[in-house]
């Protein structure tokens, strides 16, 4: 991948629906290498899919939690569960394994309090395994983008 990739990943984080006119204009480029680069990236792998950003609270979900889970026991089979379970949970946004005193941290979207207890107390805790559970509620967003940074000097 080189710097010109990089221009076309960073153009279509932040507007994935503009035409290949319009990104082969943003990378200097013109519209069939850049079709070209912009396929290959596609087939690759390093491009997986484009996606529609939607705002949490209008769609109904307005609560935000950050859930730090750590495993009673670290033996293959009890991270295995774990992980397959938490991969079932639709609520589950994103799951990060961690390094230091806590095994997992999840982003957990939820229509409220009440959602969230139901949540925790019957989709959670039945996963089992699990030797403790400290939750974070978001009550305010100061930056949120899927645009990388750029590589090198700025």
């Amino acid at each position: 991948m080189d710097s010109k990739d990089r221009q076309i990943i960073r153009a279509l984080q932040q507007d994935g629906r503009m035409t290949n006119q319009t990104l082969a204009d943003k990378v200097n480029l013109s519209p069939s290498p850049c079709l070209r680069r912009l396929r290959n990236l596609e087939a690759s792998g390093v491009i997986r899919g484009f996606s529609v950003d939607v705002d949490p609270v209008a769609y109904g979900l307005p609560i935000t939690a950050f859930v730090q889970v750590r495993l009673e026991r670290h033996s293959e089979a009890t991270v295995k569960h774990f992980e397959k379970c938490v991969t079932q949970l639709d609520e589950v946004q994103e799951c990060h394994m961690l390094t230091g005193g806590v095994d997992y941290l999840l982003r957990v979207i939820v229509s409220g309090l009440d959602a969230y207890e139901d949540f925790i107390r019957k989709r959670i805790h039945p996963i089992g395994g699990i030797g403790s559970i400290d939750t974070s509620f978001v009550y305010g967003t100061i930056k949120k983008t899927s645009v990388f940074p750029k590589l090198g000097p700025h």
